[in-house]
């Protein structure tokens, strides 16, 4: 798979490569011809403006065209002209007419060297009617020009009199000619330069994807072994782009993963343990009634049951926890009296503290608002507060009940007691299931270990948050808010 995506990447930029480097130097190589047509044009009229005395005084000498051809395809041919393009000598007007130009000419250009065409420019000189009577490269001749075409040419003046038109057009340069081997050699190069540029990019861009690619290779092999069990996967995490962002990510979800694997082991570790302690009391005892060593009394009838009331419980309690951490925990809820709620559910432990000689208070501020909430999960949460505060306080001790309205407009709860209290590395556990602060401690002294977890699920379940500060010797106060 990452194979094929590399191979994707590399497939795409190769496209783009090849796209863009096309056009582009497609581009360059138009705007490289267009250029130069432009300036082989600029270049033609002025040899035109140039030769145009040349052709006015053949004219003049001759009194017609004919043999202008020969001066048209080489000007150069007899004695250099004043100015590098002026009047021609008269001596040499006869070698024009006898053909000879090309002749004296022939040691400098040659006849099979136009030197229009060897510059990319095509003269056509028309007589006075717009008759075109001689073409540089001799293939329009005997055409009549449009009057455009006169407009744009340079006239021949004799005797102050138009006696012709010389007109100078782009010619393709040709292949051979040192105007065409200029444009392909500018071509070429354009081209060259096009797909070196475009082997440096995929060669930066295999290395670039390798780069990108390498770390999701990575990540798909982590994964893979946590799929298969190995919890202790991690990817190190260097870039700070988003493939590192999703490395850390993903290092979040495997500690993420593997804290709730620990979690599942405890849960179920503890849950055994819970339930194998109520069972070993009930199987012994029914199998000593059994053997006769035991009578089957009312006490030991009555010391089963409460076994199997505390198995039932405990599983009641796991249920209500599961069914609120599934957010599947259903809640009849109506306006209630915190106070009146809070009195209800104090009361029962009266008699408790007062047998374990520890003092038990209200303090409920005046004019508390009503609330809405489940009454008979909320006096289950305070009643496990109250249960685990009686639980951890001496005798001579203090368990105060308060509740008020809190600075964020939500109702506070708190359960504080004057016990031996949490130490601080215990203390963000104590709302997990099954955790003790004290390992010491037993089932029967310690609690089953759930009704923290009951107290945290139930209170989120009615949009509220739960709280607790301790400081060791001095004791704990645990807290809760409601929504007002």
């Amino acid at each position: 798979m990452m194979r094929s995506l590399w191979l994707k990447l590399m497939g795409a930029f190769l496209l783009v490569v090849v796209v863009g480097g096309g056009i582009d130097t497609y581009l360059v190589s138009r705007s490289t011809q267009t250029q130069f047509s432009q300036y082989i044009d600029q270049n033609g009229r002025v040899f035109a403006q140039q030769l145009a005395p040349t052709l006015a005084q053949y004219y003049s000498r001759q009194g017609n065209w004919q043999g202008v051809e020969n001066l048209l395809n080489n000007p150069w041919g007899t004695s250099m002209m004043n100015d590098g393009m002026g009047m021609m000598g008269e001596d040499n007007w006869g070698m024009w007419q006898e053909g000879n130009g090309m002749e004296m000419g022939g040691d400098m250009m040659g006849s099979a060297s136009n030197p229009w065409n060897m510059m990319g420019v095509r003269l056509l000189l028309a007589d006075a009617q717009g008759t075109i009577i001689a073409d540089s490269a001799a293939q329009d001749v005997g055409k009549s020009l449009s009057s455009a075409d006169l407009a744009a040419g340079v006239p021949v003046i004799a005797g102050n009199q138009q006696v012709g038109t010389l007109l100078p057009v782009y010619a393709s340069p040709n292949a051979t000619s040192p105007a065409g081997e200029f444009v392909s050699s500018v071509n070429r190069s354009t081209w060259w330069a096009g797909i070196i540029a475009a082997v440096v990019a995929l060669l930066l861009g295999s290395l670039l994807f390798f780069h990108i690619v390498a770390p999701i290779q990575r990540l798909t092999s982590a994964a893979q072994k946590i799929a298969a069990g190995d919890l202790h996967q991690r990817i190190p995490t260097q870039a700070q782009d988003e493939i590192g962002t999703l490395a850390t990510a993903f290092n979040q979800m495997a500690d993420s993963l593997a804290q709730h694997e620990e979690l599942r082991r405890n849960l179920i570790a503890d849950v055994a343990h819970e339930l194998r302690t109520p069972l070993t009391v009930i199987q012994g005892n029914l199998e000593a009634m059994l053997d006769g060593v035991l009578p089957a009394s009312p006490q030991e009838i009555a010391t089963l049951r409460d076994e199997a009331a505390l198995l039932t419980r405990l599983v009641s309690d796991l249920r209500l926890l599961s069914l609120a951490e599934a957010g599947q925990l259903k809640l009849e809820r109506v306006k209630i009296d915190p106070a009146e709620l809070i009195m209800r559910a104090v009361e029962p432990f009266r008699l408790q503290a007062q047998s374990s000689q520890i003092e038990l208070a209200l303090e409920l501020a005046p004019n508390l608002p009503s609330i809405s909430v489940d009454a008979d999960r909320i006096a289950q949460v305070i009643r496990n507060l109250l249960s685990n505060a009686l639980r951890h306080t001496p005798a001579g001790g203090r368990v105060t009940v308060t509740c008020r309205n809190d600075k964020t407009q939500s109702l506070l709860i708190t359960v504080s007691d004057t016990g031996e209290g949490i130490p601080p590395d215990d203390l963000p556990f104590v709302f997990d299931r099954f955790y003790r602060a004290d390992k010491s401690r037993s089932r029967a002294s310690g609690g089953s270990g759930i009704g923290l977890a009951i107290v945290k699920q139930l209170v989120e379940a009615h949009g509220g948050k739960v709280r607790a500060e301790s400081q060791s010797g001095q004791g704990t106060t645990f807290g809760f808010t409601l929504p007002s």
